[in-house]
């Protein structure tokens, strides 16, 4: 794909409109939901009134309303005007959130009266943010509304959508041809910010070609047919629904609380709307299995469950994949990250039967082969920016070293940060490749062993030691929920310390002697003899609620 080809992703809602006007692109948890001609149309007008308002292709619109079809018509309506959309996790915190969008400079926000009311009392902050639009209704800040947009006038606040309603304005003339931006293949669709669980959050830049790249990958590797419905636990992946022709079915969930998800409420959605997929992190899937498991449940409809964020636990996949009846259904555990999704990806089965022994062993988590439009390679440890892939050398299978890709799904920048840039990406050629920051091996059959992040290495006296190498270790003690290793002193003679969550109880001087034996029979983890223990659930990042965050630890740990 060249950089003058004309491509905007939101070109796929019409097409998808075209070939399947009747069916259902979203269905929320109140019953509303809206046909995919209805969505088309709906975003029409939106673009239309975003036009009207002045928004221009490339203005940065920063994004803030709950799952459900106005998060996912705002989207392509947005797309369609040519509009940058702008994604922060609001369960990062105010504080983060505001130090997202000083890096960014929003010409405006599409956002819940919340989000405006704190905007109007940051004062000049934002003084940029011109163009904004309120889902709900509009107080003393100004912009237009959502219904506005909608009927052609900023100052309808009369017609409401209601749940279980169909939406029809066919009888409201708005004037204007809707038309789509002729967006090229390498203009950005999208800022979408990493959750910051490993350091401070950037603003990942997303092209039009590399969401048509990310969509053609995910239906093509995991056979993804138009027609069924999927349940997402992260909103953002509802545009990859829409392109690919599959119903929407919001949760009934907090997206920024995944870990305390009802698993009564996602079981009752997907056998109401006859889901045929789902995508959540592992917290999500912990606590649905564990309800399955109790209650005895099947989902006969479910043909593919995805969980992504964080290496998956062996019994979350045994308690999903023993829900899933239907002949040929799996569980995936797609590996990548916000800079580059998909990047490989192994199965419930295989890890069940082939890797997760080794797994308790030391040897890390296989997370499968890489996707065909994937290069990879593993390379020597480095800190620091490395100028070109000829000044860093490959490694042989078998030897841990940094994790790098190249392809057509990999982002090649972060948004106004070109020291980030210049660190996470290794110029080659015309090309590059991106540094995943985490490490990890190829065996001899060229499956991906992950050993953990790169920023979490243990550096002692010893020699290296890695997370997902150490931690699952300890984690197979009956009395250990979960542990995090981190070091404490300074690099490269730190002390290594195991963190550990118990699954109830107190702990005992027995429980360490078990522990500290566990640790004397694996060479991985001969010389950890540290071991503390959290009071409560390990901290966590925001957006899936199972990385642990292991500075957070280490600095707990440095003061015992």
């Amino acid at each position: 794909m060249s950089n003058s080809t004309i491509l905007n992703i939101a070109s796929t809602l019409p097409a998808t409109a075209a070939q399947r006007p009747d069916q259902a692109a979203v269905v929320e948890p109140g019953g509303r939901r809206i046909t995919f001609r209805e969505l088309d149309e709906l975003t029409d007008r939106l673009a239309r009134g975003l036009a009207r308002l002045g928004i221009e292709p490339g203005r940065r619109i920063v994004l803030m309303v709950r799952p459900g079809i106005e998060f996912i018509a705002l989207t392509f309506g947005l797309f369609k005007a040519g509009a940058v959309i702008v994604l922060i996790d609001p369960g990062m915190g105010p504080r983060r959130v505001f130090r997202c969008l000083d890096q960014v400079e929003p010409d405006g926000f599409a956002a819940l009266p919340v989000v405006h009311a704190l905007r109007v009392l940051a004062g000049r902050r934002f003084a940029s943010a011109r163009f904004n639009v309120t889902v709900g209704r509009r107080w003393f800040w100004g912009g237009a509304t959502y219904a506005g947009l909608v009927y052609g006038t900023e100052m309808n606040q009369g017609r409401r959508m209601h749940p279980g309603r169909p939406i029809l304005f066919e009888s409201v003339p708005v004037p204007g041809s809707p038309g789509i931006a002729q967006t090229k293949a390498t203009d950005p669709a999208a800022i979408i910010f990493t959750s910051g669980s490993t350091g401070p959050a950037k603003g990942v830049v997303y092209e039009h070609g590399m969401f048509a790249a990310q969509v053609s990958a995910l239906r093509d590797y995991y056979g993804i047919e138009p027609g069924g419905a999927d349940l997402p636990g992260l909103p953002l992946f509802a545009l990859f629904n829409v392109a690919m022709g599959m119903t929407t079915v919001v949760p009934d969930m907090d997206p920024t609380r995944p870990a305390q998800v009802d698993p009564q409420k996602i079981v009752k959605a997907i056998r109401r709307e006859n889901v045929t997929q789902g995508f959540g992190s592992p917290a999500i899937w912990k606590r649905v299995g564990r309800y399955g498991a109790a209650q005895q449940i099947s989902l006969p409809t479910l043909q593919r469950v995805f969980s992504a964020g964080a290496p998956v636990p062996v019994d979350v996949l045994s308690h999903m994949k023993s829900m899933l009846v239907a002949e040929g259904a799996e569980m995936h555990t797609p590996y990548g990250a916000t800079e580059a999704l998909p990047v490989a990806s192994i199965t419930a089965t295989d890890v069940i039967s082939r890797t997760a022994e080794q797994t308790c062993r030391g040897a890390g988590t296989c997370v499968g082969r890489h996707f065909p439009a994937i290069r990879l390679k593993i390379v020597e440890i480095t800190d620091g920016p490395i100028g070109a892939l000829s000044g860093v050398r490959e490694l042989p299978p078998g030897e841990i070293g940094e994790i790098i890709v190249q392809g057509a799904v990999v982002t090649r920048e972060y948004f106004r940060r070109p020291e980030a840039t210049a660190a996470a990406k290794i110029p080659d050629g015309n090309g590059f490749w991106h540094r995943m920051g985490d490490v990890g091996y190829l065996d001899a059959e060229g499956a991906l062993w992950f050993c953990g992040r790169k920023s979490q290495i243990v550096e002692t006296s010893r020699g290296r030691m890695f997370t997902d190498r150490v931690e699952p270790i300890f984690n197979t003690h009956p009395r250990v929920a979960r542990c995090g290793l981190v070091g404490v002193g300074t690099r490269p003679d730190q002390l290594p310390v195991i963190v550990i969550e118990l699954e109830s109880g107190f702990p005992a001087e027995e429980l360490t002697q078990e522990l500290a034996s566990l640790a004397l029979a694996h060479e991985t983890t001969r010389g950890i003899e540290r071991f503390l223990y959290y009071r409560g659930p390990l901290p966590v990042d925001v957006r899936h609620n199972t990385k642990i965050n292991r500075e957070l630890l280490a600095e707990w740990a440095a003061r015992q």
